[in-house]
């Protein structure tokens, strides 16, 4: 019997872009599921009736939410190409730099492109330090994963995305290769990126007209 695998996501939506690369990367063949976040479908609900949010993996009708959580799950469910270490205090590690970077830096980034002023160059600092941080424990390797995608590039691949939308949309210049080569670090190729910066700018924009029309 063929394992049935849905992801409920969300175009703009970090938490659901690190979802759909680990699948890639582990060659699992899954059904995405477009959400309308301003009329969730009965489904999401469903899945997730305790946050009512996206990301949600569907396994063989089983639901797993929060993307940390997914990706962990996907590591275990299967097993080839691994995702975390081994090890367990380099896999102990990544969920600490993984939670950083959803705790710290992201909501960083979100305030920055809130803000205005005064307060965006503030802001940015913030994240430039942040940035640094974040670095100093890439440490000259490719990775995070030393020679391969691991867990913690999947998880901050997503800031190289914003930073780019960031300075389609506001230009503002966050991070540059030349500045950062993390940020090299975090820009797993793939053929469709430039593709999907030019859609999220172009959806938000949309967004931010729907919302004031709605305001």
């Amino acid at each position: 019997m063929a394992e049935e695998v849905k992801l409920y996501g969300m175009w703009a939506s970090p938490y659901s872009r690190r979802v759909e690369l680990a699948l890639k990367l582990k060659g699992i063949p899954y059904e995405y599921i477009e959400e309308d976040l301003f009329n969730k479908s009965p489904s999401l609900l469903k899945y997730n009736p305790v946050h009512k949010k996206i990301p949600v993996l569907v396994h063989n009708g089983k639901p797993i939410a929060e993307s940390l959580v997914i990706l962990e799950y996907i590591d275990e469910t299967w097993k080839n190409n691994p995702i975390l270490p081994r090890d367990s205090h380099e896999r102990a590690m990544a969920r600490f730099w993984a939670r950083f970077i959803d705790e710290k830096i992201l909501p960083s980034v979100r305030k920055a492109n809130n803000c205005e002023g005064k307060e965006r160059e503030v802001v940015m600092e913030e994240v430039c330090e942040q940035m640094k941080i974040l670095e100093k424990e890439l440490n000259g390797k490719d990775f995070f994963g030393g020679d391969s995608i691991r867990f913690v590039d999947i998880v901050g691949n997503v800031l190289a995305l914003w930073f780019q939308v960031a300075q389609e949309l506001h230009g503002i210049e966050v991070c540059t290769p030349e500045n950062f080569p993390v940020f090299e670090a975090l820009t797993i190729k793939e053929s469709e990126w430039e593709k999907a910066v030019e859609e999220a700018c172009k959806q938000l924009k949309m967004l931010g007209s729907q919302l004031k029309r709605e305001s």
